[in-house]
């Protein structure tokens, strides 16, 4: 998951930076980026039978301890049919809180049948590497990989701990990230290399960089009505999929509370800068008082604005009846809510209910892997730190801060205190984002300042 501000390129024009395709200095480090990601791609590393996940973990673990690190730095460890990834870089004052960092090493499924190009092999072409985790994310885990080894190659000694934590269900349940969670929970921040990251225009001018510093709870709730059923030529006032098509209705109808934070304002006051008059001045309205009920309409009349400004629920599937000459005995949908953080999934259903307002409705929450996190503070350092590393290649850009419709790993690591946010460096047009779809690819132009970014970004933290 790498969600670029999408709500803010609405209203933000490219700036005038040119889209620099040229090598880095960091040749060794490429080189061995490039090794590792088309490695990487290869492994199978898709929940269920098959899942290579463990072998992939081990073909880094292999890399990182050939490249420097203690082999007793670097664990693998089995859940499952999956595996997750701890390597320790060790600093000098154990005094000093660690960083982590965030990725994942599984990836969506994907139907060779379905592709152009086998989405297991993969394949360089016209400037792409293309195959499923091209973009999300074996190419940002294989450069940061690659970092960490550089540094160990120049000697870098960080004052502070340093931790890569690979999960290996991201796609999926999350329980490796929640294992890690547990174990790891103490630290200065994190950096999650599957969050943020920047978008350029069709000819290569730069137009934004989010740093993601909040994420929605996702969340499911399954709305069932039964009845007796019978014959369908008796019909009944009590019929199943009449009370579901007017619970629907009604859910479709209501708008949740208008709700901003830090993350949210920031961004908001950052479209404010080259918004159009209308936008301007809902934006306006609305920071200064988020409860104004024509610039609320105004934004939320936005798809990429609405689940800014507050919690969405949509009804997704729809399941009915038994039997085409029947009454149906059970009539069931699920509602998908991204909720905004700060609100509790279990308020969410206590306002379904609520607003359905119908006491035959059962309604629970579906067991989806996730778990309500607060936003993380924005902090004035890291946010000085990142505009200077993004503006050394791309002057001027916008640097905003975000927040993702949910969910990524660092929910987890949020819940527990740990301030979270999504850096990474990767610029791609939004014609090339085919993450979790057909023929993903990403840039091989990205990989030499991602390495250059990364070892900056890390130095400054950790020296």
């Amino acid at each position: 998951m790498r969600p670029v501000a999408a709500f803010l390129a609405l209203a933000l024009v490219a700036a005038p930076a040119a889209y620099a395709q040229t090598p880095g200095p960091n040749r060794v480090a490429e080189a061995q980026a490039l090794e590792l990601l088309k490695r990487g791609i290869a492994f199978r590393t898709v929940a269920g039978e098959g899942n290579q996940t463990p072998e992939y973990a081990n073909f880094l673990k292999e890399h990182l301890v050939a490249g420097g690190f203690a082999a007793e730095d670097v664990r693998v460890e089995r859940l499952a049919d999956t595996a997750y990834l701890i390597a320790r870089y060790r600093g000098t004052d154990p005094a000093k809180k660690p960083i982590y960092i965030s990725g994942h090493m599984d990836v969506v499924e994907a139907k060779p049948a379905d592709w152009t190009r086998d989405p297991f092999t993969p394949v360089i072409e016209g400037g792409y590497i293309w195959g499923r985790g091209a973009s999300d994310m074996k190419y940002d885990l294989s450069t940061l990989v690659a970092t960490l080894i550089q540094l160990k190659r120049e000697g870098f000694r960080p004052s502070r701990d340093i931790y890569l934590l690979a999960s290996g269900d991201e796609e999926t349940s999350m329980k490796t990230t929640q294992k890690l969670a547990e174990e790891f929970h103490g630290a200065e921040l994190l950096l999650n290399i599957d969050g943020g990251g920047g978008e350029i225009d069709e000819s290569g001018a730069a137009v934004i960089y989010g740093i993601q510093g909040a994420e929605k709870t996702y969340a499911d709730f399954e709305l069932t009505f039964t009845n007796a059923g019978g014959h369908s030529s008796a019909p009944s006032r009590h019929n199943a999929i009449y009370s579901l098509s007017r619970a629907l209705t009604r859910i479709a109808d209501y708008q949740f509370p208008a709700e901003i934070n830090e993350i949210t304002r920031a961004g908001f006051e950052a479209n404010l800068k080259t918004a159009d008059a209308p936008m301007a001045e809902a934006t306006r309205r609305f920071l200064a008082n988020k409860d104004d009920a024509e610039a609320l309409a105004y934004l939320r009349s936005y798809p990429g604005l609405i689940g800014q400004t507050g919690t969405t629920c949509v009804a997704t599937t729809v399941q009915a009846g038994h039997a085409t000459n029947a009454l149906p005995q059970r009539a069931t949908a699920n509602v998908n809510c991204r909720i905004f953080p700060g609100t509790s999934p279990k308020a969410v259903q206590e306002t379904l209910t609520r607003v359905v307002g119908d006491p035959e409705l059962k309604i629970v929450e579906l067991d989806s892997g996730t778990v309500a996190s607060d936003a993380s503070p924005l902090r004035p350092e890291l946010m000085k730190l990142i505009t200077r590393l993004i503006h050394a290649r791309f002057p001027g850009v916008p640097i905003v801060p975000s927040m993702s419709a949910g969910a990524s790993d660092s929910m987890w690591f949020r819940a527990r205190g740990v301030p979270s946010y999504g850096v990474s460096p990767i610029f791609m047009k939004s014609s090339d984002g085919f993450a979790h779809g057909l023929n993903e690819r990403t840039p091989l132009s990205e990989i030499a300042p991602s390495i250059v970014y990364y070892r900056a970004l890390l130095r400054e933290l950790a020296k």
